[in-house]
């Protein structure tokens, strides 16, 4: 059991050629002797299973083996005591490091594992796979964009006797390392680049880490980027402008789908503002839709009044659903309304719609009115909560359209 040679874990490609990244330099790269000149060049090579100390003389070597002899022949002795103390469990996930007599031995577990008192310091490893997250960060693009940008890793120890003898705070090292090279990656890159290929930049980026931790017997299996908000926008390139969705407070840092729904939403909403600065509308003299200047409402009844106004054959044909609305009111009463506008010239009222609507939003009063005068975002009314949605996400949010007629 005590004498069972220790066999190192297996990493994700030890049998493949390594590459570096895309950001590795290649000749630094390709270095055998990386430890050269360093404090510990004198260690054992414990990298590949040699735990032989060729440092220690032939003096030193006999004293040691009498210590250790002693050691032993008073631990058999008070055994029915001493076994309370030099006995450890180990589980499967666990290694014990043992330094005896200062010198490292390969590492012990799992089941029961002798620790002699006295001579014997040891160290648990967890050898689980354990994660942290990098706080979104400022970074400064190659385009001159800055972009928050943070980062999920996740990462195992796959050899627990270089985790503890190559560096002292493994935890603090990894995050720190981490964090410099996502910043040096990412400088790199532009905006649209990192926006567009997130996933494949987290890959590059888990390689580069590996090839600064894996002398500490640390190796990173994955690394997703969470992007936050734009916060400078790129400088004009020979391909024009980026256009890029603005930022709304209190979402920065979502991930998911939930992200993805406010890119598509917001970007949508952009790139709709931006062509109406480059467009001209002809208005028809003969339509029956009044312009006439609305009063700010106070009550959802004044709304629906202010609704009925705009209803036309082209809001019909630009957003071609029906919607129901569900509003509580502050002293506990419901209220239903709806707005059709999937045929004809639209219909709006009180009540519910005779058939079954596309989408049924359910909200308070006041969040109503704040949303279609503008105040409130549909999707920030969403993802906070305060606005609850029954059906196709994509439908709901083509109010905008409805929503940009109440504001002029």
């Amino acid at each position: 059991m005590f004498s069972k040679s220790y066999q190192l874990l297996p990493q994700r490609d030890s049998s493949s050629p390594r590459t570096p990244g895309l950001f590795v330099d290649t000749d630094g790269f390709s270095q055998s002797g990386y430890h050269k000149g360093l404090s510990f060049d004198n260690m054992p090579n414990v990298s590949v299973n040699d735990f032989t100390d060729t440092s220690q003389g032939w003096l030193s070597w006999i004293c040691n083996l009498i210590v250790i002899f002693l050691v032993y022949i008073c631990t058999f002795i008070t055994f029915p005591i001493s076994g309370w103390f030099v006995l450890k469990t180990v589980p499967n996930y666990q290694r014990i490091v043992v330094f005896r007599l200062g010198r490292v031995c390969p590492p012990k577990g799992p089941g029961i594992v002798l620790v002699l008192p006295l001579i014997d310091q040891w160290q648990r490893v967890d050898l689980r796979t354990r994660a942290f997250n990098i706080p979104p960060c400022q970074v400064t693009t190659r385009d001159g964009g800055v972009l928050s940008v943070g980062a999920d890793i996740q990462f195992r120890i796959w050899n627990p006797v270089m985790s503890v003898v190559s560096v002292q705070d493994l935890n603090a090292s990894t995050r720190m390392t981490a964090q410099n090279a996502l910043n040096h990656s990412l400088a790199k890159k532009t905006v649209r680049e990192i926006q567009t290929e997130r996933v494949k930049l987290g890959e590059y980026l888990g390689m580069d880490i590996n090839e600064l931790t894996r002398h500490w017997g640390l190796e990173v299996d994955r690394v997703e980027l969470t992007l936050g908000s734009l916060l400078k926008a790129p400088d004009e390139g020979p391909s024009g402008p980026l256009i890029m969705p603005p930022s709304v407070p209190g979402l920065e840092g979502l991930t998911g789908p939930i992200q993805q729904l406010a890119m598509h939403f917001l970007a949508h909403s952009g790139s709709s503002q931006h062509q109406q600065q480059d467009s001209v509308t002809f208005t028809d003299e003969l339509s029956h839709a009044p312009q006439a200047v609305m009063a700010t409402p106070g009550s959802a009844e004044e709304l629906l009044d202010g609704v009925k106004l705009l209803l036309s054959e082209t809001l019909v044909h630009q957003v071609g659903a029906s919607f129901q609305f569900d509003i509580s009111s502050e002293d506990g009463q419901r209220h239903s309304y709806f707005v059709d506008l999937s045929q004809g010239s639209g219909a709006a009222g009180a009540g519910s719609l005779c058939r079954e609507p596309d989408v049924t939003l359910s909200m308070s009063d006041s969040d109503l009115l704040a949303m279609f005068q503008g105040e409130l975002r549909p999707f920030a009314a969403y993802s906070s909560g305060r606005l609850k949605i029954q059906g196709d996400i994509k439908t709901a949010m083509k109010l905008e359209e409805l929503i940009k007629l109440l504001k002029k």
